[in-house]
């Protein structure tokens, strides 16, 4: 019987041959004891093999009469395997949360019978919308779909309603799990108790709710990242929210990004899968999928205007002093930036690591190290400070409005009679906003955020933001150069031209849109290694005394990349691979 070793490590990536005594009960998917090089180890069986040793150590117990995974799942764990460069039992202890043995034994009750639901009729109105609906009804094949903003709970219910209506099950994947996303949220109103929330709370809760999931108590699964593993029997729907959140993407190995684990195993599961967002990613755009959208403008009128001083355009003045509730999006927390030590007059950077001193809340502090704001030149804790932020913007903003302004603590919408600062991380799904006035100060500067696809999340942010105005709101947002396709993205409520563009940008910087992307670290033979593989792009940088390798391939050499790391992680070249990593 093949085992894979719970033993994460990319040189020990293979199965391994134990005798399993049939009296244990264990079968493809359960943990359990071994011995492996002398020690007690833990691993998953895998199921039969023909790779008969001469000599074969027993498995000698069961840990647990859970089955962690079918065939099906071991299918879908391989190719994640493959994807992404990692090993298998990486892959493996994803599936699941960690166990509780306590639950092991939990008795699963599924769902008694239940009426037909009438979630409403956004979606037959879209253009594709009919398209999209039979897709979600009888599976098998994809969708991207674009969202009226006011809609985008909404239609996301209507797709799971058709889905069970074909008599299967619909997995809805979010990007973060506190507060409780709007979709979440809606489709429990719906839906009630058909629905298992698998996003957050602590060890024993997950592994309950992943047991009851597996046990077919739940006819709609809607989680984070996690959950695109979910054992839902009878899968009919993968539906991504905000598919182009970064949300998506594992930042621990193995690295996978849901939108590709989904599309594969929907592949391998006969379901259909929706992609759904205000802004796809350059990666979803690619696919060519058929896009459902409403038919008609339904954007919220936006306006650009020129910057003025700390954000304070004329006609943002005006606009503030005439809202009763709204949002004012700043890029940047804090009251301002630190430009210059007062005492030696040198640039202002941090003392301990060189990053840049912020002043928030107060005090000045590096933005990097969190260290105390000191002078690197002379030691000194005073400085002058260049005013511009999230609470610098809250200061002024509620000298002007004739309502409370306050900076968000929490991602929330406005209540009435009130505006709200924030940032980024404030930008969530919320529900409808229906606000008076959503504005974008400095959207320059958050053009120019480094990074690959640091402008095509930027955007993807700012139309999250601006969704709040719809209906019936306006949008202000101020930038230098209303012409810029980013700009012209926003005002029109279409990233079409906007996605081409960053396309073109990709495949310029030598990372093109749909090219498998790796960080790879090593000693110093890594370079002719990895050379010698011919990717597409390798840019080779030294940190720490050792060779670190970035690289994109050609989609098709993926597999001779991954056989080639395995083996040079035998031989101790390669230390570790990090698959997509942020650029």
């Amino acid at each position: 019987m093949a085992v894979c070793v719970d033993r994460p490590i990319l040189s020990l990536d293979r199965p391994f041959t134990y005798d399993l005594p049939p009296d244990i009960g264990a079968g493809v998917g359960s943990l359990v004891r071994f011995r492996f090089h002398g020690k007690l180890s833990t691993g998953w069986v895998l199921g039969a093999t023909e790779d008969i040793p001469a000599r074969m150590l027993p498995v000698q117990r069961l840990v647990s009469p859970v089955r962690f995974f079918d065939d099906s799942m071991l299918a879908l764990a391989r190719w994640v395997s493959e994807r992404y460069v990692t090993p298998l039992a990486t892959v493996l202890g994803r599936l699941s949360p960690p166990r509780v043995a306590g639950e092991d034994d939990t008795e699963i009750v599924p769902p008694g019978a239940h009426g037909p639901v009438s979630p409403g009729t956004a979606l037959a109105t879209y253009a594709g919308g009919t398209d999209l609906l039979d897709l979600c009804r009888r599976g098998a094949g994809a969708m991207a779909l674009r969202p009226a903003p006011e809609q985008e709970q909404m239609v996301a219910v209507e797709a799971v309603a058709a889905c069970l209506r074909g008599g299967r099950r619909a997995l809805v994947l979010v990007p973060e799990a506190s507060p409780l996303p709007g979709t979440a949220a809606a489709l429990v109103r719906m839906f009630g108790e058909r629905v298992a929330v698998f996003a957050g709370g602590d060890r024993r809760t997950r592994y309950r709710t992943w047991r009851a999931i597996q046990g077919g108590a739940a006819d709609v699964v809607v989680g984070t990242r996690p959950a695109v593993f979910a054992p839902l029997p009878g899968l009919g729907l993968i539906y991504i929210a905000r598919e182009s959140h970064p949300g998506h993407r594992e930042e621990r190995a193995p690295h996978y990004h849901v939108r590709e684990v989904a599309i594969a195993r929907a592949k391998r599961d006969g379901a259909a899968v929706v992609l759904a967002a205000l802004c796809h990613s350059s990666e979803a755009a690619v696919l060519g999928l058929r896009t459902a959208l409403p038919r008609g403008r339904v954007w919220p009128k936006v306006e650009v205007v020129r910057p003025g001083s700390e954000g304070k355009a004329p006609r943002l003045v005006q606009a503030l002093r005439e809202a009763k509730r709204g949002f004012v999006f700043s890029p940047m927390p804090g009251y301002g930036t630190a430009q210059i030590c007062r005492t030696c007059r040198s640039a202002a950077v941090c003392g301990v690591c060189g990053g840049t001193l912020r002043l928030e809340e107060g005090s000045v502090r590096c933005v990097v190290c969190q260290a105390p704001g000191r002078c690197a030149a002379c030691g000194a804790e005073r400085f002058g400070i260049r005013r511009g932020g999230a609470e610098r913007v809250t200061e002024w903003a509620s000298g002007l409005a004739h309502v409370p302004v306050r900076e968000v603590a929490r991602p929330r919408l406005p209540r009435a009679n009130e505006i709200l600062v924030g940032g980024p991380e404030d930008v969530r799904d919320l529900g409808p906003g229906g606000l008076d006035l959503v504005a974008i100060i400095d959207a320059d500067a958050s053009g120019r955020r480094p990074g690959l696809a640091a402008r095509e999340r930027t955007l993807a942010t700012w139309m999250e933001a601006a969704a709040w105005a719809q209906p019936g709101g306006h949008v202000i947002v101020q930038s230098s150069d209303p012409g810029d396709v980013m700009i012209q993205a926003l005002v029109r409520g279409n990233p079409a031209r906007f996605l081409a563009r960053e396309r073109e940008r990709r495949e310029e910087a030598g990372f093109p849109v749909g090219a498998p992307v790796f960080r790879v670290v090593g000693d110093d033979r890594l370079e002719e290694e990895v050379i010698a593989l011919a990717p597409r792009t390798v840019l080779v940088s030294s940190i720490a005394g050792r060779t670190v390798c970035l690289l994109a391939l050609e989609p098709g050499r993926l597999r001779t990349f991954g056989a080639a790391m395995r083996r040079l992680a035998v031989s101790g070249v390669v230390e570790r691979v990090e698959a997509e990593p942020h650029l």
